[in-house]
């Protein structure tokens, strides 16, 4: 038997509907939305013979919790997480693999806004510990956008163990630290590399920076301490990409 998980939100559903119609096994839409939005999710579940039913706002509070559903969730077939051997065996197809870690990051805002960013710099895949860390949940595929369909999450035990695998692989590990000396324009990321990011608040744990080939800082001209990690990521990320675009 198929295992199935709930997607909520217009973007999240319609990407679904859009790109694996074959995977949603139902939509629910709420009964008072009456907009075009909402009437493009019922005319993509009816093209793709999709089963909806409109059900009543409270009903999907009931069932989502206090969310910002946007009025529509969708039960869809699960695909399993990637695991350490599918990665590396993914190495071997891609050329300077561009790959992003987060060590321990909690809030599954930031793990979506992660992928979203990750999927958008051509990242192979994102790596996350399987405890103490932000999973695939629906607030993560909501923020994702559908990103969670296109890069693949590996949920690893071990992230240091990870690491040590992929830098036997010919990947270099790059951390982001706030007190590094070396900021990441300075460093060459045009060849196989793992961005490295910590925890909100507490950054990469020692274990973790000590497994790192260089540790890097953005660069940073106001008053707060730190960047949120998501924007962290987009931002080395992009760093990335512009490394590798230029002449």
């Amino acid at each position: 038997m198929k295992r199935s998980e709930t997607i909520y939100g217009i973007h999240a559903v319609r990407f679904m509907l859009e790109r694996h119609p074959e995977r949603v096994l139902e939509v629910r839409l709420a009964e008072r939305r009456d907009d075009p939005r909402a009437h493009e999710i019922e005319s993509l579940a009816h093209r793709h013979a999709r089963p909806l039913e409109r059900v009543d706002p409270q009903a999907l509070r009931q069932q989502l919790g206090d969310v910002a559903h946007q009025g529509v969730a969708a039960e869809i077939a699960s695909l399993p997480p990637w695991s350490e051997d599918q990665l590396i065996a993914a190495l071997g197809s891609a050329r300077a693999p561009l790959l992003l870690a987060l060590d321990g990051v909690q809030d599954p805002h930031n793990l979506g806004a992660c992928l979203r960013t990750a999927d958008a710099c051509g990242a192979l895949a994102v790596i996350v510990p399987r405890d103490r860390a932000a999973q695939l949940t629906p607030a993560a595929r909501k923020v994702a956008a559908g990103a969670a369909e296109t890069t693949p999450l590996v949920t690893v035990t071990n992230l240091v163990r990870s690491l040590r695998l992929l830098k036997d692989a010919g990947l270099w590990i790059v951390g982001a630290d706030a007190a590094a000396a070396k900021q990441a324009r300075e460093l060459d990321l045009t060849g196989p590399v793992v961005l490295v990011l910590g925890a909100e608040g507490s950054g990469l744990r020692h274990l973790t920076r000590q497994h790192c080939d260089f540790l890097v800082s953005l660069p940073q001209r106001g008053a707060v301490e730190s960047l949120n990690v998501s924007v962290a990521a987009a931002m080395l990320l992009y760093e990335a990409v512009r490394q590798r675009q230029s002449p």
